[in-house]
């Protein structure tokens, strides 16, 4: 059976068209006016717009927007299910034989780093997930501690200790798990995976990539206005929802807030206090964006709109953003 990397490769062999840029930098507002003028489609990259009812707190695209352009990738699955990126990929090729079997262009969005490595990069795809495997070291991890695996994934494996931090328990596990189920490191693996794609993974699959660029101060005044709506737009209301229906999964709790907003339905926060630590989280996730954007020195970056911009100058950008995705 074809690999889901395989099917990638041939399904993006005319490249990948990709808008990014951190978040509250008006990604979502420029790649609907982009896609409406290209006849593109929408593909979400971001890993918490797969949950439904998670709605405020990811800045969704709204109905109104959706009626505009047809979005893929949102609404997946249920808060209390766990999402990784292996069935990010399965998803993406399905999508993706639906657009290339109606001759539709796509139009990739969105602000998880990872998500859009693995579209440009490929993955290493390693053995297959052991469930009781991985849950006997998540129950180590709780009961002895991350230093302890940490200090043991060392022993085996040194290179991927180094780049994995103690306190990543989902790649530490990954990483053990795989030394345990093959015998080999997962370091090992992924250079002999390197070796036998012939460099594909360092090269990647062609793309254009467009960014969205502002000064610091600018984002971070954009920032708080953001965290101030979604508080004003129900997102105490969302979570209790989602409480009262299944909850979090270990994943979703993830997502930039949520648990701070789930505290303060709680009673355990002020609405102060949970406004000002979910600001700085999503100042610092901000900054980890930028600098992990600047890992891709081909991205065309185009200064994010005013957000009472005229029309004109906002044409303008729409126009540049096609000619730098080849689409004019």
């Amino acid at each position: 059976m074809e690999s889901v990397s395989n099917r990638l490769d041939t399904l993006l062999a005319e490249g990948v068209h990709a808008l990014i840029g951190p978040t509250a930098s008006g990604k979502s507002a420029l790649a609907l006016r982009v896609a409406e003028a290209a006849g593109a489609e929408l593909v979400a990259l971001d890993s918490m717009q797969v949950y439904r009812g998670m709605d405020v707190g990811t800045a969704k695209s709204t109905p109104s927007e959706r009626a505009r352009v047809r979005h893929h990738l949102l609404d997946l699955c249920a808060p209390s299910a766990d999402y990784d990126v292996a069935r990010f990929q399965t998803d993406l090729a399905d999508v993706l034989d639906d657009l290339a079997r109606r001759r539709v262009r796509a139009l990739f969005v969105g602000g998880t780093g990872f998500y859009l490595k693995v579209l440009l990069e490929r993955l290493f795809e390693g053995p297959p997930v052991d469930r009781a495997l991985r849950a006997r070291l998540e129950a180590r991890c709780a009961a002895e501690g991350n230093a302890a695996l940490h200090a043991e994934l060392a022993r085996v494996d040194a290179p991927s200790a180094a780049r994995i931090h103690a306190n990543d328990t989902k790649r530490l596990v990954r990483a053990l798990e795989v030394h345990a189920q093959t015998g080999k490191a997962l370091s090992e693996w992924q250079r002999e995976w390197s070796s036998f794609t012939g460099g594909a993974a360092a090269r990647g699959r062609p793309r254009r990539l467009v960014g969205l660029a502002l000064d610091v101060p600018e984002l971070d005044r954009r920032i708080a206005a953001r965290v101030d709506r979604m508080l004003d737009l129900g997102w105490e209301d969302e979570v209790r929802a989602i409480e009262v229906s299944g909850g979090f999964s270990k994943t979703a709790i993830q997502a930039l807030g949520y648990a701070e907003v789930r505290a303060l339905v709680r009673g355990e926060t002020s609405r102060e206090l949970a406004r000002a630590r979910i600001a700085l989280a999503t100042r610092q996730f901000a900054r980890r964006q930028r600098t992990w954007y600047r890992k891709f020195p081909e991205t065309t970056w185009l200064a994010a709109a005013e957000p009472a911009e005229n029309s004109s100058a906002e044409a303008a950008r729409v126009r540049a953003a096609l000619r730098a995705l080849g689409w004019d």
